[in-house]
């Protein structure tokens, strides 16, 4: 593994994970709800980014390297499926079951949606 790619993920990586912290603390505080918002959040807006990227990407030519600083690093890092799992777990333990379903509808539904979004405002602008 070249130290390069290592450092490109690294460097995305953090990046992305400052911003999920802050991204879903902010949202979690001002929902004032037990209900997940800012995984939720974060979820959608990484997912909308990605669908975005993913044809942008094959517009223009980037090197490994910003590619897996962006995709790897930082959307892997801000997106977060283990956090929405542990959430889930975590609503069904206190037998919140439609908190806990929503929170599984509403992350696969907006999350491939917000994915679909982005893919139909590239075509929009690019195409």
């Amino acid at each position: 593994m070249q130290l390069g790619l290592l450092l490109a993920v690294g460097i995305g990586g953090f990046i992305g994970a400052v911003l999920r912290f802050s991204i879903s603390n902010w949202v979690n505080t001002f929902s004032n709800s037990s209900f997940p918002f800012g995984t939720l959040s974060v979820n959608v807006l990484g997912s909308f980014v990605i669908g975005f990227l993913f044809l942008y990407f094959q517009q223009v030519n980037l090197s490994l390297y910003q590619k897996s600083l962006l995709i790897t690093g930082l959307l892997g890092a801000l997106t977060t499926f283990s956090t929405f799992s542990l959430d889930t777990v975590l609503l069904i333990q206190e037998e919140l079951y439609i908190k806990a379903f929503s929170n599984i509808f509403l992350n696969v539904f907006f999350s491939i949606g917000a994915t679909l979004l982005g893919m139909i405002i590239f075509k929009r602008i690019y195409v």
